[in-house]
């Protein structure tokens, strides 16, 4: 134990870190959950990452969607019909290749992505705000070193994708 109670940690500790990560990790999901709370009747978590995604990558395949997402076409195809019903997404013809159809956001699939990604944003703000200065920099440098050992690309801060996401994926049609 260390003078002030706390035990002491190597820097090499991976179970104290990974701690500290799913700590964090409790707390982002929390956040999210509060963001969703104003749609969370037309809107579930799963439903939402299906917005995101359209939102960032533009008219997708429903094969490539559900691949995007991890889940089976036939989950995939239920969600959809879901949001299209909540008049949140819709499908039309690729005009590529007209047997294919794409599924892209409406206008209110949009504002709704929009409005959540802000309220998530907004709240990030104010738990960050209450870190000192130094506490935000070491922040930024473990979560960079962190993401860059998951495999996530960084996000050019001019081209925030909702939820940060970064479109790895050129071609929008895919």
């Amino acid at each position: 134990m260390a003078e002030s109670g706390a035990p002491t940690r190597g820097v090499d500790d991976v179970d104290a870190v990974t701690r500290a990560v799913l700590t964090a990790s409790r707390l982002l999901v929390a956040v999210s959950a509060r963001s969703l709370g104003e749609v969370e009747e037309r809107v579930t978590l799963p439903q939402f990452r299906m917005l995101v995604v359209l939102a960032t990558r533009g008219a997708t395949k429903l094969v490539a969607l559900a691949e995007l997402l991890q889940v089976a076409p036939s989950t995939a195809m239920r969600m959809v019909d879901r949001l299209i019903a909540a008049g949140l997404a819709d499908r039309q013809a690729n005009p590529a290749n007209r047997r294919e159809t794409l599924l892209q956001l409406t206008d209110e699939g949009r504002r709704t992505v929009e409005d959540v990604t802000a309220r998530r944003r907004a709240e990030i703000s104010t738990i960050v705000e209450r870190l000192a200065p130094a506490q935000r920099s070491a922040l930024i440098d473990a979560l960079t070193a962190f993401n860059d050992a998951g495999g996530e690309p960084p996000v050019d801060a001019l081209e925030l994708h909702p939820l940060g996401w970064a479109d790895a994926v050129p071609d929008r049609r895919s």
